[in-house]
């Protein structure tokens, strides 16, 4: 059954994750969407789309409030998703201050329910095997501002959820890859160097990767069967390093990646290019957040969306396909 009729709020619906989300809502009948940009936000992912677009940022609670208001859904799938940047506060202010503001934007206009977005970096990891959404985590282990900020955010809708009655479901998504990956994602980017030839070797880590379409599909899902307070990984399947860019090789006739790079040697490669990032302002291809966070292999399960929500996500390799036709056909590939 479809959504009950009514206008949405989508937050970062010129991203990613969120362009989809909007797309997906428009195909179903009865539903009017508004998306909240910032004034001079790259749109080329809304161009056709039949949206109102409604100016404001996360940082600027007047914006927030005039964005819900009137809306019976709300869809934040707005983030700062960068593995590295120059100054982490600011990361803070829009992913943790951001997403309680609009909160408690959305408790004061009476959103019926609030899908929040959150992420797959906020959960715990299991060695040799699959985590869910029961596997224990703490803000300590968190590598890095962008998981530090996401856990942080995924607790602020939590305690808004307990003591105030927020009507939020929250959906971690795992890795998601596919079409209109317009700036792209550090997964997108990882795509595309390997399409063009430029990944020699792998390290030894793993990742579930999930289509795009398949996380926005979920989250009308979460919207219309998801407990409140409670949350959902939305992942697809699980392979390595090697498999993800032997996939890429295959799919663009080169050859695939040659050896594996050892994690010690990674780390100072890693290290110089932050060091040109920091002098340049250059976000760097490699960082040493990202080659901590590969000593593990990112597996995931998404048993508990399957079984609650009715989620049916395709196979990671169909996803990755649909990606690199995209980058193909959009000029990513040179």
């Amino acid at each position: 059954m479809p959504l009950a009729p009514g206008m949405s709020l989508v937050t970062g619906a010129t991203g990613f994750v969120g362009a989809a989300v909007a797309r997906a809502l428009l195909a179903q009948r009865g539903q009017t969407v508004r998306v909240l940009a910032r004034p001079h936000s790259d749109r080329r992912n809304l161009a056709g789309l039949d949206v109102e677009v409604a100016e404001g940022a996360l940082e600027d609670a007047d914006s927030l409030a005039a964005a819900v208001a009137g809306c019976r859904y709300l869809f934040h799938v707005a983030a700062d998703y960068r593995l590295w940047v120059p100054d982490p506060a600011a990361m803070f202010r829009a992913n943790v201050d951001g997403t309680r503001a609009l909160m408690q934007a959305a408790l004061a206009a009476g959103v019926e329910r609030i899908v929040y977005t959150s992420s797959v970096a906020t959960l715990g990891l299991v060695a040799d095997g699959e985590a869910d959404e029961t596997t224990p985590s703490a803000y300590g282990a968190m590598i890095g501002p962008y998981k530090q900020s996401k856990f942080a955010a995924e607790e602020a809708v939590k305690v808004l959820v307990a003591e105030r009655g927020l009507p939020a479901v929250i959906v971690n998504p795992s890795t998601p890859v596919g079409p209109r990956d317009v700036k792209p994602t550090p997964t997108g980017r990882l795509i595309v160097e390997a399409a063009r030839g430029r990944m020699p070797g792998y390290v030894d880590t793993g990742l579930n990767i999930v289509h795009v379409d398949d996380v926005a599909a979920g989250e009308l899902l979460a919207a219309e069967h998801g407990a409140i307070g409670e949350r959902y990984i939305l992942g697809g399947g699980n392979l390595s390093l090697a498999e993800i860019l032997g996939e890429v090789a295959r799919l663009t006739g080169r050859r695939p990646p040659l050896f594996k790079i050892p994690y010690a040697a990674i780390l100072p490669i890693a290290a110089g290019a932050e060091w040109m990032a920091r002098a340049t302002g250059r976000e760097p291809f490699t960082t040493l957040d990202g080659v901590r966070m590969s000593r593990k292999k990112m597996y995931f399960s998404s048993a508990k969306a399957m079984r609650a929500l009715g989620y049916r996500p395709g196979p990671a390799r169909g996803a990755i396909a649909d990606a690199v036709a995209w980058f193909g056909s959009n000029g990513y590939l040179g």
